[in-house]
């Protein structure tokens, strides 16, 4: 009894783990891989550990950074009433919000514009070191411009009564489903204007915001609240997480949505590294040039993963 009682006081709501998770993460970069072309997947598929573990980088620096957390959200409704009447620009948009606003309110379209000029630039200088660590942190942000949470002021359901909700969409439905995922999805193509798709993805997934927060307030009044949630042990912890037939409920309800998403996430990640690489003259991807990271570089990424470790994060939760 006495070590029931000790557990129960350390609950931890797994349902508070943030971005797309580490899962889905890492399997979205590693899957856009085999979109690529032949110029270029024989390097990719040569370093696929690289860049399916370094998915996740954004995230952690988030735990270190005090500028990295609003590359990863747009909250329309604090700029908008629509994301259509946006600027699509940066310097348009800063002329019309300030640097205070967009800050405070997100900066995710052009943070995705600033990393894919960084790989361009990187291809360009066949920079092995610089080409893996771009690929991989604009896979990471294209993956997080295909959540709709990302794309609201509502981000975890807080001013609905659903806290918990972005976790869920996010986090657990890809880890208890991806696995009878369709992940065939085609090569990657060209694109002419970079910028522009980056928009045409947030609006298609700010247009699901009203779904993933509908779907899921009426499924939580139908059913039982007894067995919306279920507890396992780990490391004599006690983790709180949605049911797996919660999830499975609301899974089936928004109808392969999560699916959607990451199969359209694989491929828009095909397309930006493809048009990269084609943006710099189609380099050869064999005998790159490969640079060590400089030692501020190095002493700053490890102090990164060291503050990560530590699981104190900046800002908000997404």
């Amino acid at each position: 009894m006495k070590r029931l009682a000790i557990l129960t006081a350390l609950i931890i709501p797994l349902f508070l783990c943030t971005s797309w998770g580490f899962f889905a993460h890492q399997r979205i970069n590693n899957l856009a891989i085999f979109t690529l072309p032949s110029g270029m997947i024989g390097f990719y598929k040569k370093n696929i550990k690289y860049v399916t573990e370094h998915a996740v980088d954004p995230d952690k620096r988030r735990y270190a950074d005090t500028l990295e957390p609003p590359r990863h959200y747009l909250d329309v409704e604090n700029y908008e009433k629509s994301i259509d009447s946006i600027p699509e620009k940066w310097n348009d948009a800063l002329a019309k919000y300030g640097s205070k606003s967009l800050s405070a309110n997100g900066i995710l379209p052009w943070q995705i514009q600033r990393t894919y000029y960084s790989l361009v630039k990187a291809f360009k200088t066949r920079d092995s070191i610089k080409i893996l660590k771009y690929s991989a942190d604009l896979g990471h942000y294209i993956g997080d411009a295909h959540v709709p949470l990302h794309t609201t002021s509502n981000h975890n359901g807080q001013l609905t009564n659903q806290v918990g909700i972005h976790a869920f969409w996010e986090s657990r439905l890809p880890e208890l489903f991806s696995t009878k995922y369709n992940y065939v999805v085609g090569r990657a193509s060209y694109l002419e204007n970079p910028l522009k798709e980056t928009w045409k993805i947030l609006r298609h997934t700010h247009s699901l915001v009203d779904t993933v927060l509908t779907f899921e307030a009426q499924l939580a009044a139908s059913f039982p609240s007894d067995q919306k949630y279920s507890f396992s042990e780990r490391n004599n912890l006690v983790l709180k997480q949605y049911s797996i037939a919660y999830s499975k409920a609301y899974h089936d309800k928004m109808n392969n949505m999560v699916e959607k998403q990451m199969r359209s996430a694989i491929l828009e990640i095909g397309n930006f590294w493809f048009s990269a690489w084609v943006d710099a003259g189609q380099p050869e991807l064999k005998n790159l040039i490969k640079t060590e990271l400089e030692p501020d570089v190095r002493k700053e990424e490890s102090e990164t993963e060291k503050k990560y470790q530590k699981g104190t994060i900046i800002g908000r939760e997404i």
